[in-house]
C-alpha cells in the first residue's frame, strides 16, 4: 500500500499535514516541512504499532509527498 501526505496552510498561518490512509495521522507545524516531517514520523509509528499488534503484516512502504 502507498501512503501519501497531504498538506495545507490554515487561516491562522499554521500548516496542517495528514496521511489520509491512516486515521489519526494529522499534525501541525510552523512550516510545511515541519508539519510533513511530523506526519511522516507519526505514520511510521502507527504502522509499527499495527505490525507489532498483529493488525497488519510487514509490507513494503512507499511514502510520497503530495501538494494540495
Amino acid at each position: 500500500m502507498n501512503y501519501h501526505i497531504e498538506y495545507e496552510r490554515e487561516a491562522d498561518g499554521r500548516w496542517l499535514a495528514e496521511v489520509p490512509e491512516l486515521p489519526g495521522v494529522l499534525t501541525y507545524g510552523a512550516t510545511a516541512d515541519e508539519a510533513m516531517a511530523k506526519a511522516e514520523t507519526l505514520a511510521l509509528r502507527v504502522l509499527a504499532e499495527q505490525i507489532e499488534a498483529g493488525e497488519n503484516r510487514p509490507m513494503a512502504i512507499n511514502i510520497e509527498l503530495v501538494a494540495v
